[in-house]
């Protein structure tokens, strides 16, 4: 299969067997690395990653893996480029594809990346937009197929706000792959009603399904994956934070969630997650609001049950797909 010179900006753009060709090659990669198996194939190139939102994850994992494979890589934090601030969108785009053989962005509204990708002449990939978050469900996919040996089928329940890029693209990569997806969750976090029935028509031609339920029992009963998220998603006002404590609290992932859901079941978070109080935010939570643990308890994420270390190594690894497949 030939993704030579493709854009990676939302898994609504690729098909089924197109998703499940980078997870291939995303497995073989990590293979080849565990082995210690050079995989340097793109010695001069180079790549851009653009952070308007940082991150640890996205970051290290795109500069590893451009390391990996013999890139050269220059990382544009939030004050390093001029990006639709001195420099349109088109123009940046532009001036990178000519110094650059791909481009990374992380920030803000998917139009961005969008209109990188229509300005560039090189591949962009969509390291985390408002709406979608790609590389992330990529990474997901392999973590299950390596848990499970297989994806259609899965149940997968998101507790939690499903409104935003977690939600949006949960759906979407259940929908692809003939899975089950339930957003588990008030109404008013429910995804999109325009991207829900998008996604239906899609499960309805792969044998998957799309769930809204805001009853916790009914959405965890039987799901071999329980997925959450924060709360509150970077750029949001600190104002917001009780509002979504008293709303969300009931589609926190406890052990209750947990044991209702099949006895297999795996628990999944992309990360950072709220499940105790040593980090800053959490502590001024829990001194503000009078709790530990939040999207999930520390009980779930600890537990053997918690895959989350390994999906967050699996970045890494699918996004050196990316990569290698849309520029090899």
């Amino acid at each position: 299969m030939d993704l030579k010179g493709r854009d990676f900006l939302k898994l609504l753009d690729f098909t089924p067997e197109e998703i499940v060709y980078l997870l291939d090659v995303a497995a073989d990669l990590k293979d080849k690395k565990k082995r210690g198996v050079p995989m340097d194939t793109l010695r001069g190139k180079n790549v851009a990653l653009i952070f308007e939102k940082t991150s640890t994850r996205t970051r290290c994992a795109f500069e590893v893996a451009a390391h990996d494979l013999g890139m050269g890589c220059t990382y544009l934090d939030p004050t390093g480029s001029q990006i639709g601030k001195k420099e349109s969108i088109a123009d940046t785009a532009r001036v990178l594809a000519g110094m650059f053989e791909g481009i990374e962005y992380r920030g803000f509204e998917q139009s961005i990346v969008e209109e990188l990708a229509e300005y560039s002449k090189v591949p962009v990939w969509n390291g985390l937009t408002n709406e979608f978050h790609p590389t992330q469900m990529l990474a997901d996919l392999l973590t299950i197929r390596e848990h499970f040996g297989y994806l259609k089928g899965i149940k997968l329940t998101y507790m939690g706000d499903a409104r935003y890029n977690m939600g949006n693209s949960l759906m979407v990569a259940c929908a692809k792959m003939g899975m089950h997806f339930t957003a588990c969750t008030t109404a008013k976090y429910f995804p999109d009603k325009a991207l829900v029935e998008t996604c239906e028509k899609i499960a309805a031609k792969t044998g998957g399904s799309i769930t809204l339920t805001e009853d916790v029992d009914a959405g965890t009963a039987g799901a071999n994956v329980i997925y959450t998220d924060v709360w509150v998603s970077m750029g949001e006002p600190d104002e917001v934070w009780e509002e979504r404590i008293r709303e969300l609290s009931p589609y926190q992932v406890n052990k209750a969630a947990m044991d209702n859901a099949d006895e297999n079941a795996i628990f999944m978070h992309c990360l950072p997650a709220f499940h105790d109080l040593k980090t800053k935010i959490g502590a001024q939570m829990g001194e503000r609001f009078g709790i530990s643990e939040m999207e999930v308890t520390d009980e779930v994420f600890e537990s053997a049950q918690s895959l989350v270390f390994e999906e967050a190594e699996n970045r890494m690894h699918t996004i050196k797909a990316v990569m290698y497949a849309t520029l090899v």
